[in-house]
């Protein structure tokens, strides 16, 4: 494991005095760079000490100031990059080797991506502010961006971009911080034992959201058990005085002691903080009322999905423990918005279309059709495998199945090795209208005679499935 901890005697941090007090500037400089990440600096002397400011591994992204980094991919060599992000204002590059006809300073290293999570380490311990840190089964990003959105109603917030929340993505984001930010909100993805310690390393969250322990990555993590174990590595890298928010509503998250504080959320009254009253307004939004021994107040959330009301109480939570008034809870709250195939609802003219095809678990799955279930229309479900769950794969599509004729979802369309199962399991459950394809093209085929006028459709599977050209065949269907 790498050792976070350690900072050079030598490194020089610029600071800046306002008159509202000391503000500390957290400044890199290629000299700082190479010196942290024990690499050789190559260039002229006279910019050893200029600024850098945020890190891309897209020569497409740089922005003036910025640090490249040169990744070697298996289809891309970032090396190769180097002076067009040069050309676009990079200050420097972290490289593996020696660029040739360099147009700027640039730092050799034996791995850009140890280096840039060890530099990231560093950067991320000059900064004392608030760093929230989310990880779980389903619906981090939603968290993420909740949370950012209620945080922003009093701090300047740092977020995670989308879902860049692995072992390069972070970094990425622990970078970007600057000073003028107040609190940080960082995503944190794992697939296997010992990528939390290597992400927690860099982020040392002080407020830790679980949302959920699921089946996920189970290949690797093999059951509940093992998921929990890898995403509460995190707490190895916590300060007593940190504070763990978990969902009470998962049983193995009300009995984890996380050995800190902790608080709980979700929908059941044992939680510290919970939603009570909680109504669908078509697709447009939720609505419930956020209870906790403080006492309650309503919230309005702007989109699609039953779920969002377990995890606007999560967001909610940290707010509250980070001062956030109930005013601006609620204010930040009506300001969400989903991000990139997560439920993004649109209304074609003919259907209306709940893009949720981004991934799927079987926790995902039965969170998108509880929501489905939820509206009036004729509700249509497609639905494709779950990839990843290992030897309870089989069982797990099974049940989708069932649940989907409980939810009694009115049409059923799949297509997928495992989505067979589920089709087979609706049927013999009682489902209405079901349908199989073993080819997506013959589904996309047939969607014309398949769907109807009004009816809501969900679109789900796992990415590998690439369910978007369902969606995007789908946009096209007028009758």
């Amino acid at each position: 494991m790498l050792d976070y901890t350690s900072q050079p005697k030598n490194v020089i941090v610029k600071q800046l005095y306002k008159h509202s007090g000391r503000i500390l500037v957290k400044q890199l400089t290629p000299e700082i760079i190479a010196d942290i990440t024990k690499g050789e600096y190559i260039g002229e002397r006279s910019a050893r000490r200029d600024p850098v400011v945020g890190a891309v591994r897209d020569n497409r992204d740089v922005k003036p100031g910025n640090l490249f980094i040169c990744i070697q991919g298996k289809k891309v060599d970032g090396h190769l990059y180097a002076n067009s992000a040069y050309e676009s204002g990079a200050a420097c590059c972290l490289a593996e080797r020696r660029i040739p006809d360099a147009k700027g300073p640039y730092v050799i290293v034996e791995s850009t991506l140890q280096a840039i999570q060890t530099l990231s380490a560093y950067y991320r311990s000059l900064f004392n502010i608030p760093i929230i840190g989310i990880t779980g089964s389903v619906g981090k990003t939603s968290t993420k961006e909740l949370i950012a959105a209620v945080l922003g109603e009093k701090f300047n917030v740092l977020k995670t971009q989308e879902n860049q929340n692995n072992t390069l993505g972070v970094p990425l984001t622990l970078l970007s911080l600057n000073e003028r930010h107040e609190a940080a909100v960082v995503e944190m993805g794992i697939d296997d034992f010992g990528m939390m310690s290597q992400l927690a390393g860099m982020v040392r969250p002080d407020i830790f959201v679980m949302t959920k322990i699921g089946y996920s990555h189970l290949e690797k993590l093999v059951d509940l058990g093992g998921v929990l174990r890898a995403k509460s590595e995190v707490f190895n890298f916590m300060k007593t005085s940190g504070v763990a928010v978990l969902n009470g509503d998962d049983d193995l998250l009300w009995e984890y002691d996380p050995g800190m504080r902790k608080i709980t959320f979700g929908l059941d009254k044992r939680n510290d903080f919970r939603a009570e009253n909680i109504l669908a307004e078509g697709t447009k939004a939720i609505l419930c009322n956020i209870v906790s021994d403080a006492g309650q107040f309503p919230v309005r959330i702007p989109a699609y999905g039953i779920h969002l009301a377990q995890l606007a109480v999560a967001a909610v939570a940290v707010g509250s423990l980070l001062g956030v008034p109930d005013d601006d809870i609620s204010r930040g709250l009506m300001s969400y918005a989903p991000v990139g195939g997560r439920a993004n609802v649109s209304d074609t003219g003919f259907i209306t279309l709940i893009n949720d095809c981004y991934n799927a678990n079987p926790n995902s799955v039965e969170g998108a059709l509880t929501s489905l279930a939820a509206l009036p229309n004729r509700r249509v479900a497609i639905l494709g495998d779950m990839l990843g769950l290992g030897a309870i794969s089989d069982e797990m599509h099974r049940e989708i199945g069932a649940l989907a004729a409980r939810k009694s979802i009115d049409s059923l369309i799949c297509s997928g090795e495992k989505a067979a199962l589920i089709h087979r399991e609706y049927k013999s459950a009682g489902g209405k209208a079901a349908h199989y394809y073993d080819d997506k093209a013959k589904l996309i085929a047939a969607l014309p005679e398949l769907i109807k006028k009004g009816d809501a459709v969900l679109v789900k599977a796992s990415r590998g499935m690439q369910f978007e050209e369902i969606v995007s065949a789908m946009a096209t269907i007028q009758g």
